[in-house]
C-alpha cells in the first residue's frame, strides 16, 4: 500500500521524475478516457527520443489518434515519425496471427488455419487470447528482436481506459493459471516477469482536476496496488497554476472608484472568480493526490490554443524547463 507524503518528504521536479521514468525499458500509460492519455504518451516517447534514445509509442486504439498527433496514418507495423521515434497500432488480432507466424512454421498452413471458421469461432470466444498477444508483441518489441533488427530503447503503451486496462494487466496471470506450462502458458509467465520488474516497467497514471476523472484515478490507482504493478507517477493533465488568490478579487471588488473608469468590470470579476474556482479544484486536486496515492505528480500546462504535435512540443519544453536529461539508456 502506498504511504502518504510526510511533511518532510519533499516532491521530486518534474525533470528528476522524468530522469526516473526514463530509465525504464516499458512505460505504460493508463487513464479515463479523455484526459490526455495520448498526449502524455506522446510527450513521453518524444522525451526519450530527445535524448538519444530509440522510442516506440504503441496504442491501442485503432483509429490511431497517436500516429495523427505526428501527422501520420495507422499502421501495424512500426512506422518513424521522427529521428528516433516510431508509433504503431497494436490490436489483438492482429498481434495473435503475428505470434502464430512465429510458432507456427509454414505459410500454406497458417493461411488455411486462419480462412477457416474453426479458427474464427475461436478467435471470437476468446478474447483475453488477443489480449495477452497484444502484451506479447509488447514483449516481443522489448525483449525478443531478432537479430539485425532494431532493438527499442523505450517503448510508451498508450493503453486503452482504465477498466479496459486492467483487464489488459491482469491477463498474464489469469493466461498462467489457465494454460499451465503450456507455450501459452510459459508466455504470460515472461509477461508477467516483464510487468512486474520495477527497474523494466512502470505505469503511469493520468489525470485531471474534475471529480469523475480523480476518483476513477484513485479506484485504478488501488487495482494496480492489488496486482502489484508499479505505479511511478501520477501525471495531472490541463492543471491551471494559480496566479491571483481570492485577496486580490475582493481588493479588485472594493475599488469602487474604479468603476468610472472599467466599464465591464462586473464582467470581469465574474470571469476572475470562474478561473479562481478552477485553479483551486486543481490546487486541492495535486494535495489529494500526493496525500493519497504516495506518488510523484507530475503537472502539465492546460493550453487551450494548441493541439497535436505543437501541443506535444510546448509540453515538452515545459516538462524539461531548461533542466538537461540524462541520455536514455540504448
Amino acid at each position: 500500500m502506498p504511504h502518504p507524503m510526510s511533511a518532510n518528504e519533499r516532491p521530486l521536479s518534474a525533470a528528476s521524475v522524468l530522469s526516473d521514468l526514463l530509465k525504464r525499458r516499458l512505460l505504460i500509460v493508463v487513464g479515463k478516457g479523455g484526459v490526455g492519455k495520448t498526449t502524455v504518451s506522446a510527450v513521453l516517447a518524444s522525451l526519450a527520443a530527445q535524448t538519444g534514445g530509440s522510442a516506440l509509442a504503441m496504442e491501442t486504439d485503432v483509429r490511431a489518434p497517436l500516429a495523427a498527433v505526428f501527422g501520420h496514418s495507422p499502421s501495424m507495423a512500426p512506422i518513424e515519425v521522427s529521428p528516433g521515434l516510431a508509433t504503431m497500432v497494436l490490436e489483438g488480432r492482429h498481434a495473435l496471427e503475428e505470434y502464430l507466424h512465429m510458432v507456427v512454421p509454414g505459410r500454406v498452413v497458417l493461411k488455411a488455419v486462419f480462412s477457416s471458421k474453426l479458427y474464427q469461432y475461436f478467435v471470437q470466444a476468446a478474447p483475453g487470447l488477443r489480449e495477452l498477444m497484444m502484451l506479447g508483441k509488447v514483449y516481443y518489441e522489448i525483449e525478443r528482436k531478432p537479430a539485425g533488427q532494431q532493438k527499442w530503447g523505450l517503448v510508451v503503451l498508450d493503453a486503452a481506459a482504465s477498466g479496459q486496462a486492467l483487464g489488459l494487466l491482469k491477463m498474464p496471470s489469469a493466461a498462467r493459471e489457465t494454460f499451465g506450462e503450456s507455450i501459452v502458458g510459459r508466455e504470460a509467465r515472461n509477461i508477467g516477469r516483464m510487468l512486474h520488474d520495477e527497474r523494466l516497467c512502470a505505469v503511469i497514471l493520468v489525470t485531471t482536476a474534475e471529480p469523475m476523472a480523480l476518483a476513477e484515478t484513485l479506484e485504478t490507482h488501488a487495482a494496480l496496488g492489488a496486482l502489484k504493478l508499479n505505479v511511478a507517477a501520477i501525471v495531472l493533465n490541463r492543471y491551471k497554476p494559480r496566479h491571483f488568490e481570492a485577496e486580490d478579487l475582493a481588493r479588485l471588488k472594493r475599488r469602487g472608484s474604479l468603476r468610472r473608469k472599467l466599464k465591464h468590470l462586473d464582467h470581469l470579476s465574474a470571469l476572475a472568480h470562474q478561473e479562481l474556482e478552477r485553479t483551486t479544484r486543481a490546487h486541492e486536486a495535486l494535495a489529494m493526490l500526493r496525500a493519497r496515492t504516495g506518488s510523484q505528480i507530475v503537472e502539465l500546462r492546460e493550453y487551450r490554443n494548441l493541439f497535436g504535435s505543437a501541443l506535444v512540443r510546448r509540453l515538452t519544453a515545459d516538462l524539461t524547463d531548461g533542466e538537461s536529461l540524462p541520455a536514455h539508456p540504448s
